[in-house]
């Protein structure tokens, strides 16, 4: 019964977003404008990061960083980068909360901003529209947690 009343919200506790921004863009075509002759027929690699930092007691900077790759065959059509970064207010949040707040809930705020800023810069650079498919971060966030804890040591006989 102490668990069930640990994990629980504070009546107090607030969560709230005070402000979306894109703390950096970048859009590299390498191999343009020989690469539009190409058929289009792309690969694409996706890398996407979450990372919070504290700003002051209940302030924290959230940033989601998307790295596209597209290339065709061997060539590179096109690398979009974009940092997008919200700031968001948690307060009487419990400690193992928090952290999933950050991982979470502040990234699934900030994914159709990003989402947004990549399609847009892509139709800008003169290729077809790219549309990242959702992201599903509570999958990401256990992931991520699990990879992090320690794995028990092996011992050979």
């Amino acid at each position: 019964m102490a668990e069930k009343e640990a994990a629980q919200v504070p009546q107090d506790a607030q969560f709230q977003l005070q402000k979306i921004y894109v703390k950096d863009v970048s859009f590299e075509t390498p191999n343009t404008p020989g690469i539009f002759k190409v058929e289009w027929k792309p690969s694409v690699d996706l890398h996407l990061t979450n990372e919070a930092k504290k700003i002051d007691e209940s302030l924290y900077d959230v940033m989601l960083s998307v790295t596209v790759t597209v290339k065709l065959g061997e060539d590179t059509a096109y690398l979009a980068e974009v940092n997008q970064a919200g700031v968001f207010y948690l307060n009487n949040i419990p400690a193992d909360m928090l952290d999933r707040m950050l991982g979470i809930a502040c990234p699934n705020i900030l994914f159709p901003y990003v989402r947004e800023t990549v399609s847009d810069i892509v139709l800008r650079g003169g290729f077809p529209q790219l549309l990242l498919a959702p992201v599903n971060f509570e999958a990401l966030y256990s992931q991520q947690k699990n990879a992090a804890q320690p794995k028990p040591e092996q011992t050979t006989h």
